[in-house]
């Protein structure tokens, strides 16, 4: 069998979705003929096969909002170490005025789906006449791995159906290659309940489980039969939890405001919402506990920082981010490679490294979720040193927080005997660039996290250029999708449960015995938003299993999606949650490693840092003080955004008068079907 690399196949990867972008898109579910691309005696050989998946592995890998899997290519920014934007336990700028501030998002004019569904109709043509010529014995080469293609094609089918059912909700299915007939058209944008589609992705990844290779067969550089699995729990988990805290919303089938009941193709279909939660947190805790197996978990030897000098092997945990490779990394499902040499990288490492942040931040509500050491809340444990610098903050704490978190002293220096040494030359790391006049290489809260960060300079070049390998797909998060949904299911753990749960505390250094760190929980003094499910706290020991979910996989993805499926956004909309950094005004701000501040905080359009007269804490929403910045006092929440607004365009397309009134396609709660109007709620 031939070794897969997957940066050897980007530059075909960019130029095939170049042509794609060139086709046309006049209805919702038509993107022009792909065949105009490939032709269709192309698909004859596994290498011909093999071929036509890679052309769109890397691209559709990309997942806003439901999950991001890698750095992207070629990007200047932080890649994965920015992927947990919006939520409460990172900050990019001062905010996003689009989701926490009133009156800056609307229903879109045009066509919102279009490119989702260009991505499935992509991977419908594919398998449409992929599986007819294997199944006629048309294939030549290797049909072992000609199957195992036609596998990944149905596991980029399902994970992009699963980014409309995240963003959307219910949605059209269709298996289809449309081609420009309206009638046709019309009658596949009939949307399907949300969990008729979940359903569906589900079948999705077990069709693609039957046929997909073990993890070994590509070292993790290919979709696995562990991949689709851990990522069925995921999608399981997901809608497992929507379903139980937006009943009632509207935005579940069988409310009572759910705006799918108005269609008439919905009509007589009933809803047992109960049936359905248990049936998808049932189905992730058996599709997660197939893709960890008997998979074991990075060890973590506690090393907190390398020799002086020292490049690779000082903490195996810690590299898992930062090496060159992954193939040898069991826990590592599914991993990316970049090359030097052929000039493929990313700019995750120099952003984390050389600055501190990309005009980003954690949040202190970050850095309180993590446990000391004995297993307790920092509030609760006599280990706690204090907050008044990073280093105290991190002492005694949780390994995840001291690894991957810089603190004053985490910084090597060509001069070990002058480590405060501000020559930058001389400094690998240093600390944040708080009060930084470049704005996309500042940190904004001072707590700046070093995930993916490198200590080989071999993997560094040309100024913002990097190229570790980034690891997508972790056993992990199947191993906390269990645990999840074992405590929602049945309001306590199982023995499987237990022993993930005491495994990745151990890992993290932590006392294994979660129950004691349960009765030692104050909701009232945790600051996450994953406290609440609407406006009601959950109880400690979920709240715990959310904390570990967070500590474990902070900045690979995930936390917005948690927020949404949790409901967690709710608070905000009685309640301005505020963003805080490091305690900067005790003590830190006398610190010469940081900028000198003293210009810098006056609430003026000039200001970098805020204020000690706004509290100890730096609140990087309110650097400005002006009118003008609407994020002063903090993020507010719509009730609307828990689902994105259908375009106007993708309405009107849907119906045959190509009038809102006949169309297939209804608005998600709380939107105007309109377009240009901002959310009725």
């Amino acid at each position: 069998m031939k070794a897969f690399s997957i940066h050897k196949t980007i530059g075909a990867m960019a130029a095939l979705a170049m042509a794609v972008a060139t086709v046309s898109c006049d209805d919702k579910l038509d993107m022009g003929p792909i065949t105009q691309i490939t032709p269709d005696d192309y698909y004859q050989s596994d290498e011909q096969l093999a071929n036509y998946v890679n052309n769109y592995f890397l691209s559709h890998l990309q997942a806003p909002f439901s999950g991001a899997m890698y750095h992207g290519q070629g990007s200047w920014n932080s890649g994965l170490g920015g992927s947990d934007a919006n939520t409460d336990i990172y900050i990019s700028g001062s905010g996003s005025t689009t989701w926490f501030a009133k009156k800056h998002w609307q229903t879109p004019s045009g066509k919102a789906l279009q490119g989702l569904y260009g991505n499935i109709r992509v991977w419908n043509h594919f398998i449409q006449i992929a599986e007819k010529n294997i199944a006629d014995d048309m294939v030549s080469g290797n049909l072992e791995l000609a199957s195992h293609y036609l596998g990944e094609a149905y596991f980029f089918r399902a994970l992009n159906y699963y980014r409309l059912l995240a963003t959307y909700g219910g949605c059209a299915i269709t298996e289809e290659v449309l081609t420009p007939d309206d009638e046709k058209l019309i009658e596949a944008s009939v949307r399907n309940p949300r969990n008729e589609v979940a359903r569906y992705i589900l079948s999705q990844l077990d069709k693609a489980s039957t046929l997909l290779l073990d993890r070994s067969r590509f070292n993790g550089q290919r979709i696995s039969r562990q991949a689709a699995q851990l990522v069925k729990s995921r999608v399981a988990l997901f809608e497992g939890t929507f379903e139980k805290y937006h009943r009632g919303s509207g935005r579940v089938p069988g409310d009572a405001n759910w705006p799918g009941a108005a269609m008439a193709y919905n009509h007589g279909k009933t809803f047992d919402i109960d049936g359905e939660i248990n049936f998808f947190l049932t189905e992730c805790m058996a599709a997660a506990k197939e893709a960890v197996g008997s998979t074991q978990l990075t060890p973590n030897n506690k090393v907190t920082e390398p020799a002086y000098g020292q490049t690779s092997g000082w903490n195996p945990y810690f590299e898992m981010y930062s090496q060159a490779s992954l193939a040898d990394v069991e826990e590592v499902i599914l991993w990316v490679e970049y090359s030097r040499q052929l000039n493929v990288q990313h700019s995750a490492g120099y952003y984390i490294t050389a600055s501190g942040g990309c005009n980003d931040g954690m949040t202190r509500a970050w850095a309180e979720g993590f446990l000391m050491t004995d297993g307790l809340p920092f509030y609760a444990s006599p280990l706690y040193r204090g907050d008044s610098t990073v280093d105290k903050v991190k002492t005694d704490r949780d390994y995840r927080l001291q690894l991957f978190l810089f603190g004053e002293s985490t910084r090597q220096h060509s001069d070990p005997a002058n480590p405060k040494s501000s020559d930058p030359d001389g400094c690998l790391f240093g600390a944040p660039h708080i009060s930084g006049t470049v704005a996309s290489e500042r940190n904004r809260t001072g707590y700046s996290c070093r995930k993916y960060a490198t200590y080989d300079h071999s993997q560094s070049y040309e100024g913002v250029k990097t190229f570790n390998a980034c690891p997508a797909l972790r056993t992990a998060e199947a191993m906390l999708n269990y645990i999840e949904a074992c405590a929602e299911l049945t309001g306590d753990v199982d023995a499987t449960a237990d022993s993930y749960w005491q495994a990745l505390r151990t890992r993290a250094g932590v006392d294994p015995d979660f129950r004691r760190t349960v009765a030692a929980t104050d909701l009232s003094k945790e600051r996450q938003l994953s406290v609440y499910s609407g406006e009601s706290p959950v109880s400690p020991l979920l709240f715990n299993v959310r904390r570990e979910r967070m500590t474990e996989t902070f900045n690979e993805g995930l936390r917005f999606a948690d927020l949404i499926r949790w409901r967690s956004f709710d608070r905000m909309m009685t309640s301005n949650y505020i963003p805080e950094g490091v305690n900067f005004w005790d003590e830190l701000y006398q610190d010469p490693v940081y900028d000198n501040p003293s210009f810098i905080y006056d609430g003026s359009a000039k200001s970098l840092t805020s204020g000690p007269e706004q509290g100890k804490y730096l609140r990087p929403c309110s650097v400005s003080l002006a009118e003008t910045n609407e994020m002063r006092s903090g993020y507010t929440w719509t009730e609307a955004y828990y689902l994105s607004p259908i375009g106007y365009g993708d309405i009107t397309a849907a119906s045959p008068t190509r009038e809102i009134e006949n169309s297939n396609m209804y608005q998600n709660v709380n939107w105007s079907a309109e377009g240009g109007q901002y959310a009725l709620k």
